[in-house]
């Protein structure tokens, strides 16, 4: 698999096909390493990032040597030439650096899944406004079943399920970071 061509216009960037896109994102590793990058601005270690990965494959803080050791061979022989073939990332291989692209960020959109449900968040809100819409309107308009609640229930329901469910995105996306931030922290204090 290799990029497409380059898209010429005021600044060169590279375009990624979306079966290619999927390729990329067909790996764990690699997810997690773009999703480990975007946190931080500035450039991190292979061996930091390789250790964040291991801890969060492992869920343990430090992972085992033999996983970091893993991780560290497949990130530095495989998953980040992988993605700076693509644009994805900057790769020193020699100084062990690494440091996302700003265009990597278009690949987030890929990433925003519910796990257990494998919709985007985008997809799941939709469908909960659908939802919501449909039972205010059916309510209104008397059909049986509905005609027994008032609208303002349904209503209120909807914006509650909304509430709960960025509340549930929210503590899911801080307790990742967190996660990561601990790993990388917990490298450098006593």
């Amino acid at each position: 698999m290799r990029p497409n061509a380059q898209s010429y216009q005021m600044f060169q960037r590279v375009t990624i096909s979306e079966s290619d896109v999927y390729y990329l994102l067909s790996n764990e590793r690699r997810r997690e390493t773009l999703t480990i990058l975007w946190e931080f601005d500035d450039e991190l270690t292979l061996r930091s990032l390789s250790e964040q990965i291991a801890s969060i494959e492992s869920e343990t803080t430090p992972a085992p040597r033999p996983l970091r050791e893993s991780v560290y061979n497949a990130l530095h022989q495989t998953h980040l030439p992988k993605l700076a073939t693509y644009g994805l990332v900057e790769y020193d291989p020699d100084r062990k650096l690494v440091r996302s692209n700003p265009e990597s960020r278009s690949l987030a959109r890929y990433m925003d899944t519910m796990a257990p449900v494998g919709i985007s968040w985008g997809e799941y809100y939709r469908a909960l406004g659908i939802f919501g819409l449909f039972t205010v309107v059916a309510s209104l308009t008397s059909l049986p079943v509905f005609a027994a609640v008032d609208p303002l229930v349904f209503a209120s329901g909807a914006l509650a399920l909304f509430a709960l469910s960025t509340v549930y995105q929210l503590v899911g996306t801080l307790s990742r970071s967190l996660h990561s931030m601990t790993t990388l922290l917990g490298r450098y204090l006593p």
